[in-house]
């Protein structure tokens, strides 16, 4: 499909547009977060631990005396890394490995599809502990445990487009030609695997975030005082009856950017798949 065909159908689907303005609303909070953030987000203030929200303090304070507001700007910045990280850990090796599977057959396709199944037989959020565990908690962990986690989505993806490309007669005529195998898989079937690549990689965006939100959640993840949604999400939970803005606005910016992701994800789906047309 060309550019112009996918910008087009991109402009007509209100999903896909309404996705769109949330994420870049939120990523360009993130880009300018030191400038328009009110106060400094690791700053504690005892004095105003646990206001709700005013003119000074709009989305209130934490427990510290943090301001909430600052504190969501600041970690629009962290959360939008972690989808962008660990979705490129899953990506790359995923697709790497299902081109290989789907090419090269069974002597190849067995031994890597089988080790993805077993990955796939765990929970992804119990993998993800797992591997933190094992790694320590922290932010980078969180990123490389939630990518490993998907690993075997993208390798199933793309093998499954592979099967059916090689397949095809321009792939049989460029083997007919003598063309070599690597060079078949990079020319002319790795570019045809790129469209489901990005529609799975947007929808996988906020399947990170929210994975990274979970583990934050359980105290895996980014550690105090890192103003990471997730851990602001657990450490609100605390105070829910007696000051439910300490987790409402950090769930809430979870929310928005999760749903973004997803909105932009589908209505990108639909506008590649000619069957929806």
């Amino acid at each position: 499909m060309e550019r112009v065909e996918v910008f087009s159908g991109l402009k007509k689907n209100r999903r896909a547009l309404f996705g769109l303005i949330l994420i870049g609303l939120l990523v360009f909070v993130a880009l300018i977060g030191p400038w328009i953030s009110p106060y400094n987000p690791l700053t504690p203030d005892p004095i105003h631990r646990l206001k709700g929200p005013s003119w000074s303090h709009p989305f209130g304070t934490d427990s510290l005396g943090r301001d909430i507001l600052s504190r969501v700007i600041y970690g629009s910045r962290i959360s939008i890394l972690i989808g962008l990280i660990a979705v490129s850990i899953s990506l790359i090796p995923g697709t790497i490995l299902g081109l290989l599977a789907g090419f090269y057959g069974r002597r190849v396709d067995e031994p890597i599809m089988r080790g993805m199944d077993i990955m796939l037989a765990f929970p992804a959020i119990l993998l993800a502990i797992f591997i933190t565990a094992i790694l320590g908690p922290s932010l980078l962990n969180t990123m490389i445990a939630v990518g490993i986690v998907y690993i075997p989505h993208y390798a199933r993806i793309v093998r499954s487009t592979v099967l059916s490309l090689k397949e095809q007669l321009f792939v049989q005529a460029v083997k007919a030609l003598g063309g070599k195998n690597l060079r078949i898989i990079a020319l002319h079937i790795f570019p045809n695997t790129i469209p489901p690549i990005i529609v799975y990689a947007t929808l996988g965006m906020g399947t990170a975030v929210l994975q990274a939100a979970a583990l934050g959640f359980l105290g895996l993840g980014a550690q105090p005082p890192t103003p990471e949604w997730g851990a602001m999400l657990s450490e609100g939970r605390q105070y829910i009856q007696n000051a439910p803005h300490v987790a409402a606005f950090p769930g809430l910016a979870i929310f928005t950017l999760v749903l973004g992701f997803n909105l932009f994800g589908d209505g990108f789906r639909d506008v590649l798949d000619p069957s929806l047309k």
